[in-house]
């Protein structure tokens, strides 16, 4: 669903998704497909790691997002590059998601830091969250 359009690398065939299809496609395995083994293709080896100690994706939701939320829509809401895409191995991407926690209508956000290995953009980061919560 979120990867078509994109590009195709030259050297494998296979696409090349961009950071904020990255980031959408880990949200989108943990909080509405709630598959830890796909969410794990997005991410680097040590927050994989973690994610296999929770095993579920409520318990990945809880303890590695902080975010235990369910009927999630989800947008990018922010992302540190624009042009200069191409030159940077760096970027930040903030993910606004709308859902239910406990019940409740709830909307908020998470922060996420990405890093380009040769073609591919992988997660290296979820960082703390400062506390910008709406109910």
């Amino acid at each position: 669903m979120f990867a078509s359009g994109c590009e195709q690398s030259a050297e494998n065939g296979q696409p090349k998704l961009t950071p904020e299809q990255v980031s959408l496609g880990f949200f989108q395995a943990i909080y509405i497909d709630k598959d830890v083994q796909k969410a794990k293709q997005f991410v680097a080896a040590d927050i994989a790691e973690v994610m296999d100690h929770y095993h579920i994706a409520s318990a990945v939701q809880r303890h590695v997002l902080g975010l235990s939320m369910k009927q999630v829509t989800m947008s990018i809401d922010e992302i540190d590059i624009d042009f200069f895409r191409k030159f940077t191995d760096d970027v930040t991407v903030v993910v606004k998601m709308e859902g239910l926690k406990g019940g409740r209508k709830w909307i908020d956000d998470r922060t996420i830091r990405l890093h380009k290995k040769g073609n591919s953009w992988v997660i290296v980061e979820i960082l703390p969250e400062k506390g910008r919560i709406e109910g």
